[in-house]
């Protein structure tokens, strides 16, 4: 799981989605593995996304965002309408 963020973190993740596109889209198929794969490599190269989910019930998109967070480590910034932001930290180099 995912380290809670304080506000002025979320303040500063906020800020830098602001521009984003959504990259994903969870669409009527719900989560699949391939889904979660896709937000997973979104995330490892990119730090901070956009996921679009396309479920009309409010209460199934705060489900879908909640699913996708714990399968894949990721905190959840921020939901406006049918876009989740999510921010998962890279992880540090085994050389170091």
């Amino acid at each position: 799981m995912a380290t809670p963020l304080t506000a002025r973190e979320r303040a500063h993740l906020k800020a830098r989605a602001h521009a984003l596109e959504p990259v994903v889209q969870a669409g009527n198929a719900g989560i699949t593995d391939t889904l979660i794969a896709e937000v997973d490599r979104a995330l490892t190269a990119h730090e901070l996304i956009k996921v679009k989910v396309n479920a009309a019930d409010r209460a199934d998109r705060i489900a879908i965002g909640d699913e996708i967070c714990a399968r894949t480590a990721a905190a959840a910034v921020h939901r406006v309408g049918k876009v989740l932001i999510l921010w998962r930290p890279r992880e540090k180099d085994v050389a170091e």
